[in-house]
């Protein structure tokens, strides 16, 4: 199922800022804040658990782990996302964080998100400070995927796999943690409506459409930080 986010409406309902929610305060978007909110998660409620729900299947999840790269420069922070090779079989073209399945030679899925971020990006797994993780992510393409997230302080030389990563761009933390900046679209699919999750951002030099899992995982990423 291939879809444009930019060609679905938009869900007038999430512009209340009671459900879209608040922006996070910037003393909560520090390196050390971050840190502490993963020290003392406390209870809390993912919005978002799957998009898959729509094509139910007997297919066994394939476990996968995704980094979600905080690059840390003079106190602040940024996430790094890729733009997927066009020539992929999954989630081809679009942007996301570096990640792929967990395979037998991994110790789990942080293991296996360290490297596949260092297979992707280059960045040696020797440098990422691993904060811990978010809850399991079931995408479309049935891969149940940990979201793990860690701290990178700069500089960073990125040396990017061709084969998997067309380019890689930074989008500040203070804007993915800001619901002004997220969508909420409707489609409807097999007669069921569905919401997708887009942030378009720009970078200066083009749009960058942020969708599907990758915003999701931001979205939760978001109401953990807000707890």
């Amino acid at each position: 199922m291939s879809i444009d986010p930019r060609q679905l409406p938009l869900d007038r309902d999430f512009d209340d800022s009671g459900v879209r929610g608040q922006a996070l305060a910037p003393e909560n978007l520090t390196p050390d804040a971050v840190r502490r909110r993963f020290l003392h998660p406390g209870a809390w409620t993912p919005e978002l658990r799957s998009d898959a729900r729509l094509l139910a299947s007997d297919e066994a999840p394939k476990p996968a782990a995704v980094l979600v790269p905080l690059v840390c420069r003079d106190g602040r922070l940024s996430v790094l996302l890729t733009h997927r090779a066009r020539h992929l079989q999954a989630h081809a073209g679009q942007i996301s964080f570096p990640g792929g399945r967990i395979e037998p030679s991994d110790q789990g899925s942080i293991d296996a998100a360290l490297r596949e971020a260092a297979e992707e990006t280059g960045i040696s797994t020797e440098r990422i400070e691993v904060l811990g993780t978010l809850p399991n992510y079931l995408t479309v393409t049935r891969f149940e995927v940990t979201p793990v997230v860690g701290i990178i302080v700069a500089p960073i030389a990125l040396r990017l796999d061709a084969g998997e990563v067309e380019d890689a761009f930074e989008v500040p933390l203070s804007f993915l943690m800001d619901p002004a900046n997220h969508q909420r679209r409707v489609a409807t699919v097999l007669g069921e409506r569905r919401y997708v999750y887009a942030m378009p951002y720009h970078d200066g030099l083009r749009e960058r459409m942020i969708w599907g899992a990758t915003a999701a995982i931001v979205r939760n990423f978001y109401g953990f930080l807000r707890g």
